[in-house]
């Protein structure tokens, strides 16, 4: 009788248990889950906003010259231009004669200097990032002509001292811009899910 009544009770406590360890392992995967979602979250926002800083600080130190890349007094509101110095000095690539016509037209300026200070104010904020991955991979695109790091031989015969024939950092910035829309990273730390309600969005997802 005593056996038989083991043998009764057992089944009902391994099931109990087997429940329990099934809902705490549920609840554990459910966990880690969120947990890598809430990380990949973390670490597309930074990406986003480093990124965007990189392209508004640019803006920045041309418009003010802030003595880094533009000295002080050389800014583009002392008279400057964003695009003189760096187009004029293309020597190498298909596109070299068409830059250095380009070099310091005020179109070319106004352009260059609109495009950093839009991509780089929208890329931070979270909104318009596909506007802003495109615009951004176009003028990444210009800049990696005009530097043209396929070329072991400046137009002169120097030597070009690239470092890398095809992944320089206009690469990575663009593909940077291309993976925090493609992930809509603008709600985390970013105005990306007030951009997402707006009616004009609604209708344009390519606004988005």
């Amino acid at each position: 009788m005593a056996a038989q009544e083991h043998a009764h009770g057992s089944p009902g406590f391994h099931l109990s248990a087997a429940f329990r360890w099934h809902r705490t392992g549920s609840e554990s995967a459910v966990s880690a889950r969120l947990d890598t979602h809430t990380a990949q979250a973390y670490a597309l926002a930074s990406l986003r906003v480093l990124t965007g800083f990189v392209f508004l600080w640019a803006f920045l130190d041309k418009t003010f010259g802030l003595g880094y890349a533009t000295a002080s007094g050389k800014g583009w509101i002392d008279g400057g231009s964003p695009t003189k110095g760096f187009l004029g000095s293309v020597a190498a690539g298909p596109m070299e004669s068409t830059f250095h016509s380009w070099a310091g037209d005020g179109w070319a300026d106004w352009l260059f200097m609109l495009g950093l200070l839009g991509i780089g104010l929208a890329v931070m904020a979270g909104v318009a990032l596909w506007p802003a991955a495109v615009a951004g991979t176009a003028m990444m695109a210009l800049m990696w002509i005009a530097e043209w790091p396929p070329a072991r031989h400046l137009s002169d015969g120097a030597p070009s001292m690239s470092t890398n024939p095809f992944a320089d950092y206009h690469v990575i910035y663009a593909v940077a811009l291309i993976a925090v829309a493609a992930a809509g990273a603008g709600a985390m730390w970013g105005l990306g899910r007030w951009w997402a309600r707006l009616p004009i969005v609604r209708d344009h997802t390519w606004l988005h």
